[in-house]
């Protein structure tokens, strides 16, 4: 059992969750409404796999910089309870399973999307950005978009401009989620040599990015309310949701604590949870 638990920590199932309810959200606004269910299994059962196996290969890439942070120290391969070859194999495996699976049951275009997340994950976010530079996180951040993409691409076998809209909002989500977490374990990456922003420019100059990029966030959630496919619910959800998200960000930079930090990175979470929801019970609801 307590291989088990591990080979399962590799997967970081949290962070898989948030994944495939935004991909759902991408299935029922190109439905517009509650997709076929089988289909919205399989690409859930895709992207866990997909989306596991690339965190399976970050564990085995980031072993040497997660031993030297105390947040990440007692990770299944830097604790050593893992070998790192089983963690790669592990990885590896699970997103050839998920291509094959999303390739043959769903369509190529969300299986070679899914598998474009994975190597944009490893390649570019991992093995290249995350140890460079303090924009890590502002291109990286395309990897974890990628998901609503491929639930559209699962309905309609292309993709159109909602879909691109629903990458964007993740995408923008993404820098002020994670710099509010930089934040609060800055110590861990000074001591591991990754280069976020308030480690190399300064704590004021990531809360003033925070608040501007939940600014902007803000303002594209509401111009997507702009497209047909988009209703009522959904641009009442966005506004109530993206105010305080502002607000917290923008209390954040008046002063910097770490408790208006959490407060700031719990919200980022739940906000875009709750957007997605607000996607999608609003193709069911459809009111213009």
């Amino acid at each position: 059992m307590a291989v088990a638990r591990d080979f399962l920590a590799l997967t970081k199932p949290k962070i898989i969750s948030l994944l495939l309810v935004t991909a759902a959200g991408g299935m029922f606004l190109a439905e517009q409404g509650i997709p076929s269910l089988p289909l919205l299994g399989l690409v859930w059962a895709g992207g866990a796999l997909a989306s596991g196996g690339a965190n399976a290969v970050n564990h085995f890439l980031d072993r040497d910089i997660d031993r030297d942070m105390r947040r990440t120290a007692g990770r299944p391969v830097a604790g050593l309870r893992v070998a790192p070859r089983y963690a790669l194999a592990f990885g590896v495996a699970l997103n050839v399973a998920a291509f094959v699976l999303l390739a043959t049951l769903v369509n190529l275009l969300a299986a070679g999307l899914t598998l474009c997340a994975t190597l944009l994950y490893v390649f570019i976010y991992t093995l290249w950005l995350k140890r460079t530079t303090p924009n890590n996180i502002v291109i990286g951040g395309a990897a974890g978009a990628i998901p609503p993409m491929v639930g559209w691409a699962a309905v309609t076998g292309g993709l159109d401009l909602p879909a691109v809209y629903l990458f964007a909002i993740v995408f923008f989500w993404t820098p002020p989620h994670f710099w509010a977490l930089s934040l609060l374990i800055q110590t861990d990456y000074e001591r591991a040599g990754v280069p976020m922003l308030p480690v190399v420019s300064s704590r004021r100059q990531t809360t003033l990015h925070i608040f501007l990029y939940s600014i902007a966030l803000m303002g594209l959630t509401l111009m997507f309310g702009l497209l047909p496919q988009v209703g009522l619910i959904y641009v009442a959800a966005a506004a109530a949701l993206g105010a305080p998200f502002v607000w917290l960000a923008w209390r954040l930079w008046r002063r910097d604590d770490r408790g208006r930090a959490k407060a700031t990175y719990l919200y980022s979470l739940a906000y875009l949870a709750l957007l997605f929801v607000a996607v999608m019970v609003d193709s069911v609801v459809g009111i213009a």
